[in-house]
Order: C-alpha cells, then structure tokens, then sequence
C-alpha cells in the first residue's frame, strides 16, 4: 500500500483569444496562463481492492464513471496496463465552475500522482497527451510553468520570465457553464492578438497591458456584478483586472502578496463574494 498526498493550483488566464470555430466544432484558442497558489488536495493511496474510487467531502461528485479525477486514474491504470485498487480522496478548495481549472487541476494531479507512486516513469510529453484525453486545460497543468496555449489550448510554449506580482481572486459565488458562454460568444474577425509572448523581459506594466479576454463580454451580460468585481479591485489598488477563464471570478494584479492580502480583508468584510490573495507559480 502506497499512499501520498499533492496539491493540485488552480490558474488564471492571462490573456485569452477566441480565434475561430474549428471543424471539429471546438474552438481555435491562444491564451497565456498561469498557475496560482490556490489548492485542492489530493490524497492518492495505491493498493487494496481492484477499482477507483473517489472522494470529496462536501461535495457531490458526478458518478465515479463520469468524474474526471477517476478517468485520469483509469486512463493512466490503462497506459501501464495495471488493475491496481486506487482510492483517492479529494480536499476542494478550488471553487467549481469558476474560470480556475479545478477539476482540470485534479485530473493532472492524479496523472501525475500516479505515475510517480507505480513507478511508471511516463515522461511528461506522453502524460499530457494522455491529459488532452481528459480535458483541453489538462496538459497545461502537468507542463508546470507559465504557457502560451494555442490550438484548443493543448498546444503549449513556455512563455518568458513574468514580472513578479501578486494576484487576488474574488468568486462572486456564481457557477458558470463553459459550454453556454461558448455558444454565446460571437465571434469577430481581425482583433489583435496580445503581445505578451513576445517580451522577453516582462514588466508588470506589459502585463497587465496585455490582459484580455474574449469571453469577459459574455460571461458580463449573464452575470454584471463581474464589472463590480472589476471596478472594486481597481478601487482596492489593483494594477489591472481581469475575468479568468470563463468565469465567473475575477482576478487583481498587485505589487506584492502583503497589498493583495490588504485588499483581501477589506472585500471580504463588505462584501459576501469569495476571496483568495494568492502568488505566482
């Protein structure tokens, strides 16, 4: 019996540009993003009865067959030809349908957790191909560094030192279906993509000059306190502000964990919107 427990970061988008509907109907992304020092844990025990199964107290999780951490451990049991009993037991603290890649997090950490505790020594090219199987954000989280994202977003470069900051992220406490904000989204042609790849010594500046996102539009007119968001980290001190993913929370930029911290403590007593003053990864 082996048994270990992971930290599986959430991530913010950084910038994040719809370029177009694939044939294949999913959609021609590019995107920069990055991990943020917000957790789930995962505990992973490795032996006893044959199966998966898994866990997380006070949430109900889709049937094992459907969630996505026990497909991860079925894929990667499949990959090395094992019929081993895996347990793992889920601590969330990521918010669900957020615009954080909780659960894509997950899967990546079991991914990886797995490979580690049987010893199967799946390199990390190999472990995200088997992660694109799982979800599009899955590889990102198993490359473990700052990435320019194209195609669906499984297509990774490493993007160039970012300066140091300080995020906060606020969750208005808002469940957000990515599929519906995509089926929503009009697209429109000849919108500049952001330059932040191309820096190669990045200041905080160039950053948050270069934060977009294509979807903040919509996922706005289904939620508008996502512009109260907005307005209240500017307000608290933020350099910019930006909706992650497909939202609903809302990330600050800040100079340092201590100002994002300040701010943290002064939205939370005024208001009910969850909130998370976190570092860079």
């Amino acid at each position: 019996m082996k048994e270990k427990t992971y930290k599986a970061p959430a991530k913010i988008n950084l910038c994040l540009h719809v370029l177009g509907r694939r044939l294949d109907g999913y959609h021609e992304l590019a995107m920069a993003m990055q991990r943020v020092g917000l957790y789930d844990e995962i505990r992973i025990r490795v032996g006893g009865a044959a199966g998966v199964r898994v866990g997380c107290a006070g949430l109900d999780l889709a049937p094992t067959e459907e969630n996505i951490a026990a497909r991860a451990a079925r894929l990667l049991l499949a990959a090395v030809g094992s019929d081993v009993g895996i347990d793992i037991l889920i601590d969330k603290r990521i918010p669900v349908a957020a615009g954080l890649g909780g659960g894509s997090s997950d899967a990546a950490t079991v991914l990886m957790g797995l490979n580690e505790l049987l010893g199967a020594g799946i390199d990390e090219v190999r472990l995200r191909e088997l992660g694109a199987q799982l979800g599009a954000d899955v590889p990102f989280f198993i490359f473990q560094r700052p990435a320019w994202a194209t195609g669906t977003g499984t297509t990774l470069e490493p993007l160039p030192q970012l300066p140091a900051v300080a995020y906060l992220l606020v969750n208005p406490g808002i469940s957000v279906s990515t599929a519906a904000v995509y089926q929503s989204l009009r697209l429109t042609k000849g919108a500049e993509l952001a330059n932040l790849p191309r820096f190669s010594v990045m200041t905080r500046d160039d950053l948050c000059a270069a934060l977009h996102n294509d979807l903040e539009a919509v996922t706005l007119a289904l939620h508008p306190e996502i512009m109260t968001i907005k307005q209240r980290l500017l307000e608290s001190g933020a350099l910019g502000a930006l909706m992650s993913g497909s939202g609903a929370t809302v990330f600050g930029v800040f100079e340092n964990l201590a100002v994002a911290e300040r701010a943290a403590a002064m939205l939370a007593g005024e208001t009910s919107w969850l909130v998370f003053p976190v570092e860079a990864l």
